[in-house]
């Protein structure tokens, strides 16, 4: 409910990957009752989602911390550190690859499939 607000005022569209709670029954009413566009996705498809790529920079980057995280809290913190040390221009470069990937003509933007 809190993402809701920004995504209407700037006009976003929602991009998840299609496991299934993104795509419960309850998930895609909520969606459509607040009035979210979806980007249509294709199923498991991990290497066109920015946010994966992302992920996987983190996990290689705590798994490379020594020592290695023991126990919940140092992970916690772990991660957070780790987190704000990905550099901006890695983020850039995954947002901008998107262009190359995902396009309107592609037929992949869609609004929230009606269940």
């Amino acid at each position: 409910p809190i993402v809701v607000p920004f995504i209407h005022d700037h006009h976003l569209m929602l991009q998840h990957d299609n496991a299934r709670p993104n795509v419960a029954r309850i998930c895609t009413q909520f969606l459509e009752a607040e009035n979210i566009r979806v980007l249509a996705w294709q199923a498991y498809s991990p290497d066109t989602s920015p946010i994966e790529h992302v992920w996987d920079a983190l996990d290689r980057r705590i798994r490379q911390r020594v020592p290695v995280p023991a126990n919940i809290q140092q992970l916690r913190t772990a991660i957070e550190e780790e987190w704000t040390n990905i550099p901006q221009a890695t983020i850039n470069n995954l947002i901008n690859s998107m262009q190359m990937v995902v396009t309107p003509d592609t037929d992949w933007f869609s609004d929230p499939p009606v269940q």
